[in-house]
């Protein structure tokens, strides 16, 4: 399946000749690519393309590590599900009365619903930042959560703020995902990163996988250098994230495909490492107001529905997507900011080799 997907196949280009996949990558300006599918409940086979880092030349490899970007807050979101599973919190409490170091100002809003830890994590609790993070140069100081939170220096973003009555919108938030985090931290009183460490990483075997921003000296040079939409060095290897739930998962597409693979395993009953099945459900399940579950957005492709989600920071972009019944699935990272229609395009092989259901025909209406 591997020389298939490399292969000439029909591109996302509208009347342009098929190209290889390092072809692709060529026209794309997207100096390294990596893979991982998931089929029949298992890692079917990973593999990389292409070059870490252009000015060394280093090769991308399988153990590369990769900025994950949003698709930091489904692998956070997981660990605030086992907190509530190991009864700390609820996924409906008022999160002024979990959180002990700093109040969300305005809650409620308009006296309408208390901001859950629920809508935090599915973008609807009225939270109106809406920016990306875009980091922090290695050199630069960095804000901690509640200055992050309250938009305060050296943030280099505004403050989260509720806009809007909870539920009453789906409005896609890195500062909700960033107010969980402080809940968390707080309920267990243990820095962010050990805790996802110990109840998400560690149980599924993500060993190259690690939240720590800044990364440690001792893992640099596993990592793919941040690359601009040329292809080309932007100057610093990559940027630092403080904002840790939201952005900040170093990992490689195999570590990916394992988080993945273990919510495709927990809801099939085959697996209990970190959620039951009950409580997994909560990540594949849609709030009532946007796409959103717990973390994932969920999609409707031909007749499959899928769990997702895309990241991009600076100098990288990557998606994980995967079935929600079938067990099959990709994660796919790069290390270009033009790196998106690649992404797409590999998917689509992939999705074409593989025979997934996102090729079905929509059901009778």
């Amino acid at each position: 399946m591997i020389n298939t997907i490399e292969a000439a196949q029909s591109p996302n280009r509208q009347g342009a000749d098929p190209l290889t996949l390092p072809e692709a990558m060529a026209y794309y300006k997207v100096p390294g690519v990596g893979v991982a599918v998931i089929h029949d409940f298992a890692i079917a086979w990973a593999k990389s393309w292409g070059v870490a880092d252009v000015e060394t030349g280093a090769p991308a490899t399988n153990d590369t590590l990769y900025q994950a970007a949003s698709i930091s807050k489904p692998v956070a979101a997981m660990a605030s599900l086992k907190a509530v599973a190991e009864k700390k919190f609820g996924l409906d409490q008022d999160i002024n009365t979990i959180l002990t170091s700093w109040q969300l100002p305005g809650a409620p809003f308009g006296n309408g619903l208390a901001v859950t830890p629920r809508m935090l994590l599915s973008h609807t609790a009225g939270t109106g930042d809406g920016f990306g993070f875009p980091g922090y140069a290695p050199e630069e100081a960095r804000p901690g959560v509640v200055q992050i939170l309250d938009g305060e220096a050296p943030s280099n973003r505004g403050p989260v703020r509720l806009v809007r009555p909870a539920l009453s919108a789906f409005h896609y938030s890195g500062g909700g995902s960033m107010i969980q985090q402080l809940a968390l931290a707080d309920t267990l009183k243990k820095p962010f990163v050990e805790i996802v460490r110990e109840w998400v990483l560690a149980p599924i075997g993500m060993r190259n996988s690690t939240f720590e921003q800044p990364l440690p000296a001792e893992r640099a040079a596993q990592t793919a250098r941040a690359h601009d939409g040329q292809g080309k060095s932007m100057g610093a290897r990559w940027h630092v994230y403080p904002e840790q739930a939201a952005a900040g998962l170093w990992t490689t597409p195999t570590d990916l495909a394992k988080f993945m693979l273990e919510v495709q395993r927990t809801l099939a009953g085959k697996s209990s490492a970190v959620l039951s099945r009950t409580m997994m459900q909560e990540m594949v399940t849609p709030v009532g107001v946007g796409p959103y579950a717990i973390g994932f957005s969920m999609s409707q492709k031909g007749q499959g529905w899928y769990f997702e989600h895309g990241g991009g920071n600076w100098g990288f972009r990557c998606r994980a997507s995967a079935h929600r019944a079938k067990g099959y699935g990709a994660v796919v990272m790069t290390n270009g900011e033009n790196g998106e229609p690649l992404v797409q395009e590999i998917i689509d092989r992939i999705a074409r080799a593989y025979a997934w259901d996102t090729r079905d025909k929509p059901p009778l209406r």
